[in-house]
């Protein structure tokens, strides 16, 4: 087998595109390190419908070159068989370490295989590039990025001529397409023929962000934003410029692209620590705001003036962003339906009910929220919002942020905050508290483990409320395909268990429902709220044995 291995090396190393990787796999072969040998050869990344992601280094378990050359291979030969050959595939970049790079080697593949390629004229966000799609008429799009994922990540998400990510079956047979690529020497790959596009893309996207605010609403709210070390930055200040909103006060260590993100663990505003800076250049600005964006800018998180909080600033979660979104948007008449995934508070149903509109619970991601027919808004509670599906179907950490600025400045006329409304809606709908238990792991087997027990044993109580239905998602249900995962339907609460797609993290989402009476009111229903998940969340880790 240490032979295998050495071999099996050796033939990567033939046709191994990059000077980088080459030499970081030559050097394990010399020093016989077959340990770290064996990591990189213990399979493949896996295609599917997050597309690729995953460490950058050499081998087939790494995000490199040689592997992104054989997903564009294999996306192209999909793309001609679905009758597209001469269409258009538009390419966008973040500005992670290798992005330039896997968004050139696209670019050239997509050209050598008959297909016209256009790639956006630098590093922007995300919603940027799934905007183009559509406006160009590409057949497809690829944006080269690992969103929130710790800096030595990258990834690869392939979008469909319509805009939205794909799903299956789409997803299988682009990975049997990539399985079925033969050597690198037989992929055409020239040096030239792709067109880097101007800025005409961006102008236009922003043109359209101009569409999700109400002409002659208020936009006096001043924010204070940090990009993360991402791409954000300029796209997010001229939106807000164009707008009319005053001028973000920026976090200046954070500003600019850096694919180090030395300021931070892990680049994303849930994790603790990330709005560290952002938080203390509000202490200094006394905005009305703190927002976020990751970076790729396809996130918007929310933080907001709160005496309660530790430092003044309070994190708002993603649900209640959602549910303070979908309220705006309902007072402004928005009508068609609202959609979110299952892992996010099911508020939003009530709200869309109330207002008469339509709604939709789908499987995780965007890929499935922007394909609703008729959505007119749809969100997740990872900080993922789609305030304009006419312009992005996907997330967009822009325009969210435009939005949440409007309500903002709105709230801020009549001399409130977004903690009041946050307050209102509970008042209407019941209190509906979430929470996340969320474990990282370095060995999957963890959450396969985890995943096994509560399925052979699953929980008949959580926190003293018992399970009243327990459903195994991997079986499909009448309104959802299957997926790897595990719904429990508590008296007056939620649990929904599943693996990430994206990291190597078992998620389990919670969330307890408590009317607001009218003696006792909103600090008792906060208190029973918080109670009820702290003891869902122990007899859950318990159950789970995590």
């Amino acid at each position: 087998m240490q032979q295998d291995l050495i071999t099996q090396a050796r033939s990567w190393l033939a046709e191994d595109p990059d000077p980088e990787t080459r030499d970081e796999l030559a050097g394990l072969i010399d020093a016989q390190d077959l340990d770290a040998l064996a990591a990189r050869f213990a399979g493949t990344l896996q295609f599917g419908t997050a597309g690729l992601r995953g460490e950058l280094g050499a081998g087939p378990m790494r995000m490199n070159r040689s592997v992104v050359i054989r997903a564009a291979a294999g996306l192209a030969a999909h793309l001609k068989a679905q009758g597209q050959a001469g269409g258009l595939v538009v390419i966008g970049y973040d500005a992670r370490y290798k992005s330039a790079d896997f968004a050139r080697d696209t670019a050239s593949v997509m050209t050598g295989a008959g297909l016209r390629a256009a790639v956006l004229p630098r590093p922007l966000p995300t919603p940027v590039l799934a905007y183009a799609i559509r406006h160009l008429g590409a057949v497809a799009g690829v944006e080269v990025t690992a969103s929130h994922n710790p800096p030595r990540d990258n990834g690869y998400k392939v979008y469909l001529g319509d805009g939205s990510q794909i799903v299956p079956p789409a997803d299988g047979e682009i990975a049997a397409a990539i399985a079925a690529v033969g050597p690198l020497a037989g992929v055409d790959r020239p040096g030239s023929g792709w067109e880097i596009l101007g800025d005409e893309v961006l102008d236009a996207y922003l043109a359209r962000t101009d569409a999700v605010l109400d002409a002659g609403s208020p936009r006096t709210a001043q924010v204070v934003y940090t990009a993360l070390h991402g791409v954000g930055t300029s796209v997010l200040t001229a939106a807000f410029a164009r707008a009319g909103f005053p001028e973000p006060v920026l976090v200046a260590e954070q500003a600019e692209p850096d694919p180090a993100f030395p300021t931070v663990a892990f680049p994303n505003p849930e994790e603790p620590g990330a709005m560290d800076l952002a938080f203390a250049t509000a202490r200094r600005a006394n905005p009305d705001l703190v927002i976020a964006n990751d970076p790729d800018a396809d996130r918007c998180a929310v933080a907001v003036p709160d005496a309660s909080a530790d430092g003044g600033w309070r994190m708002l979660r993603g649900d209640e962003v959602g549910a303070l979104l979908a309220a705006h948007l309902v007072t402004r008449g928005a009508a068609g339906v609202f959609a979110e995934s299952i892992v996010s508070s099911s508020l939003l149903g009530r709200i869309a009910e109330k207002a008469g509109n339509g709604y939709e619970e789908t499987l995780t991601g965007f890929k499935w929220i922007a394909r609703v027919e008729g959505l007119r808004y749809g969100y997740e509670e990872a900080l993922g919002y789609c305030v304009d599906p006419d312009g992005v179907r996907d997330k967009d950490g822009i325009t969210a942020a435009l939005l949440v600025a409007e309500l903002a400045s709105v709230l801020k006329e009549q001399k409130r905050t977004l903690l009041d409304l946050l307050d209102d809606i509970a008042v209407e709908h019941g209190l509906h508290a979430t929470d996340q238990l969320s474990v990282r792991v370095e060995d999957l087997s963890v959450i396969a483990d985890a995943m096994r027990r509560l399925r052979e044993n699953p929980p008949a109580a959580l926190a003293g409320l018992a399970v009243t239905s327990a459903e195994d998602l991997s079986e499909g249900t009448e309104q959802l395909p299957p997926t790897d995962g595990l719904r429990y339907q508590l008296r007056g609460a939620r649990v929904i268990v599943r693996p990430s797609g994206t990291e190597p993290k078992l998620k389990c989402y919670l969330e307890v429902v408590v009317p607001v009476g009218p003696a006792d009111g909103l600090p008792a229903a906060r208190a029973k709220g918080a109670e009820l998940l702290a003891g869902i969340k122990r007899d859950l880790s318990a159950a789970a044995g995590i």
